[in-house]
């Protein structure tokens, strides 16, 4: 029989698998007679003579797999070709001659903008801007693609860009905030893309990470056309650099001057843009149900939408399990959530290394740091895309055998915890989640477990 810690496993991958990206584009694209089927959207393809596939995230590698089988069969009077932004370990080590290419936009583990990623940018505007109007431009979305898709305003340099997503990521900024920030400062975000493509016919193929899943915050909307709001974003800059002593003085000065222009019409551009989710933290949810439910489990699910503090997480989550522990009479339960929080960053200190996910786990154990608390007990919690902040885990894994080496040791959780340092602690004590990329992304899942028996 399996470990507690296996079926969790188990659980979480069957989640993962159910929102593999290239089997979601596959059953999402269909070629039938002269017409490509998407969704639920049937285009003519008589007049076409090119379909041109940009996009970027963290799924985008298997989104192109799936698009390239489902369209084996294209007419040979159609040019399939495109670009696409990915994090390095997703490009194959011995690249084809794909017409779609896989470009590595920013290494592994590192979830940020970089000098490639904008100019890989700068290579999917060129391509949309030298389409045809009867041409189809097809855009894969997926989470990680705000970082993967750079393209400040003129009036920016990129290390202004990045210094200002440090500062309100470190600052534990809503999702939903931070994403305004960057379309503001971005020539693709909010429809950007849109405003630079001539093709009359735009479908966007989108895996969700946002909760709630608004088009606009997903890889910050390029195929959305959003309303300019730099009076709001300049909001959010004041909250977190009141002084303006940490955000270069020329990133105010281009929102205050685009908070005086008048706004701009977004109807005509909205016309000829179909946007589809075709996956989400939802499905995966429900999948890790089905295969919890197959060994035995009842559910308990907190549902999709988890947000907040990393630790406070953590801490819920254990607190759910001791209750399900308590149930009389006893039974086999799965906590299921997903969902994505934040991590309020501690003072600067070059030793941290760790992620949310790792921080939701070290951060329950620290609150119940008792092996008994542990005994059929064990808690995961990882992220989709199998990157777990800046390192090479998808997340953690606590349960008694973990507890009982950590008693034994003279380590302390809270000292790791302070400085969000769970990727050692963890390391020390066999807790990391390491899958590799999973070349999809629908935020984080854990799964919580409380058995029969000891395992």
């Amino acid at each position: 029989m399996s470990s507690l810690r296996e079926q969790a496993i188990s659980i979480w991958q069957a989640g993962v698998d159910a929102v593999n990206s290239e089997s979601l584009v596959q059953r999402n694209v269909q070629l039938c007679d002269e017409r490509l089927v998407i969704c639920d959207q049937s285009i003519s393809l008589q007049s076409v003579r090119r379909i041109e596939v940009v996009g970027g995230g963290k799924a985008g590698a298997g989104m192109v797999r799936g698009l390239q089988r489902a369209l084996a069969d294209l007419p040979p009077s159609i040019t399939l070709a495109g670009w696409v932004n990915v994090p390095e370990d997703c490009v194959p080590q011995d690249p084809s001659d794909d017409a779609i290419r896989l470009f590595g936009a920013r290494p592994a583990g590192v979830n940020e903008p970089t000098a490639a990623g904008q100019s890989g940018t700068q290579e999917m505007l060129r391509r949309v801007s030298a389409l045809q109007p009867t041409d189809i431009c097809l855009v894969l979305i997926s989470g990680g693609g705000s970082a993967l898709m750079p393209a400040p305003v003129s009036a920016i340099t990129l290390d202004d860009k990045l210094s200002v997503t440090r500062l309100l990521a470190g600052a534990a900024t809503p999702i939903e905030e931070l994403n305004l920030v960057r379309r503001e400062l971005s020539r693709v975000k909010g429809g950007g893309l849109l405003r630079h493509c001539r093709a009359k016919t735009v479908v966007a193929l989108i895996v969700s990470d946002v909760i709630g899943d608004p088009l606009s915050d997903i890889a910050s909307g390029p195929t959305v056309a959003a309303a300019a709001e730099p009076a709001r974003a300049l909001q959010v800059l004041r909250r977190c650099d009141p002084d303006q002593s940490r955000i270069a003085h020329r990133v105010f000065d281009y929102l205050q001057q685009q908070a005086s222009l008048p706004a701009a019409d977004l109807s005509a551009r909205s016309q000829h843009v179909v946007n589809r989710i075709v996956g989400s933290n939802a499905v995966a949810l429900a999948a890790a149900a089905r295969r919890a439910t197959e060994l035995g489990y009842q559910i308990k699910t907190l549902g999709s939408e988890n947000c907040g503090s990393a630790s406070e997480h953590g801490r819920h989550l254990f607190q759910a399990l001791q209750h399900l522990k308590a149930e009389s009479p006893p039974g086999r339960w799965c906590l299921l959530a997903g969902g994505e929080t934040t991590v309020e960053l501690a003072p600067a200190n070059a030793a941290r290394k760790g992620g949310r996910n790792q921080e939701t786990v070290l951060a329950a154990l620290e609150a119940c740091p008792a092996p008994e608390l542990w005994e059929r007990v064990v808690l995961l919690s990882g992220g989709t895309d199998g990157e777990d902040g800046p390192t090479d885990a998808a997340g953690a894994v606590a349960d008694w055998d973990l507890l009982q080496r950590y008693d034994k040791s003279a380590a302390s959780a809270s000292d790791y915890l302070a400085i969000n340092n769970s990727y050692p602690f963890f390391d020390q004590f066999q807790g990391l989640l390491q899958t590799g990329p999973t070349h999809t992304n629908v935020m984080d899942l854990a799964v919580g477990l409380v058995g029969a028996d000891v395992c």
